[in-house]
């Protein structure tokens, strides 16, 4: 008895040892921020050379930014650029050598072990535990950005967590954090998603989207339509509106078209069209294929940017 008792206690040790080097190892890359009249917000290091990342909607003013580095010291920092639609802003403080954070090579996973990190206040971090319990599909924010996939844990967000890292027990950046994207509920951006969105900001200081100018709604493809046009999806987008001078007018797209491919992709629903015209879909020719009539019809359109 003794002996089984001895061996959980050292298994529990070893798992409190390895969490907390986990912490440490993660702590090394958030920084303070202090952008709005409350309480601090948390970034994360992305490069040493000072580039800073957090949520957008932490930065409540343009000017007067500070952040707090691990080491103690407090830099001004200016604003590199920012996206509303996915909440990540970029920063950039004038120093060198500092500790970037690592992205974890490791799909998440549903029931992985996960560490919330946070530095709102001082200098000193703060840490919560939870679990993976849920990673989504694509979905389009209320604030007009599209996500590729979200990742939710049952790791607390304290007041300030915001724009702070979610690591694994390794240390390593999963992604970051915010509580404002998904109303009442903390969501993770996964870090590859968010490199996407920090080169966008760090090249043109904003996010391009691409841009049809249309008005669409699902509608169901009749079975007896699906079996003469050999189609296989049971939806596609009634096109309700189609602006006068706009990328889809002049690429032929009519009133009443309903699309269901662009760019080779299906198009069952408006996610599934927004989610094509994401970052770096502005200025590229792609093909649409619509029903119209009763017949299939392709076009190609030069996508816009808005």
């Amino acid at each position: 008895m003794s002996i089984g008792n001895t061996g959980s206690t050292n298994l529990l040790t070893e798992l409190s040892d390895s969490l907390a080097n986990a912490v440490a190892a993660g702590a090394r890359s958030i920084v303070r921020i202090d952008a709005r009249r409350r309480i601090g917000a948390t970034g994360i290091i992305w490069r040493a050379d000072g580039l800073i990342v957090t949520a957008d909607h932490v930065l409540e003013r343009e000017d007067d930014i500070t952040v707090g580095l691990p080491d103690g010291r407090d830099l001004p920092a200016r604003i590199v650029g920012r996206d509303p639609g996915t909440d990540i802003a970029v920063l950039r403080v004038d120093a060198d050598g500092l500790t970037a954070a690592t992205i974890s090579p490791v799909e998440a996973r549903l029931g992985h072990l996960v560490l919330a990190l946070g530095r709102p206040r001082g200098s000193e971090p703060m840490a919560t535990l939870g679990v993976i319990g849920a990673v989504s599909g694509p979905w389009r924010t209320w604030r007009g950005g599209t996500i590729d996939h979200a990742i939710r844990s049952d790791a607390t967000l304290y007041p300030g967590f915001s724009g702070g890292p979610l690591i694994d027990t390794e240390g390593r950046l999963i992604g970051m954090n915010t509580s404002f994207l998904s109303r009442g509920l903390s969501v993770t951006l996964p870090a590859a998603m968010v490199e996407r969105v920090v080169e966008a900001l760090v090249s043109k200081g904003k996010v391009t989207r691409g841009y049809l100018g249309i008005a669409t709604q699902p509608v169901a493809l009749p079975q007896a339509l699906r079996s003469q046009l050999g189609l296989t999806q049971e939806s596609g987008l009634l096109i309700v509106g189609v602006e006068p001078d706009s990328p889809a007018e002049r690429g032929g797209l009519l009133l009443g078209d309903i699309v269901i491919a662009f760019g080779g992709q299906p198009t069952t629903d408006p996610q599934s069209l927004q989610a094509l015209l994401g970052p770096g879909s502005a200025g590229t020719q792609q093909p649409v294929r619509v029903v119209r009539g009763g017949a299939i019809a392709d076009t190609t359109v030069t996508v816009g940017e808005r």
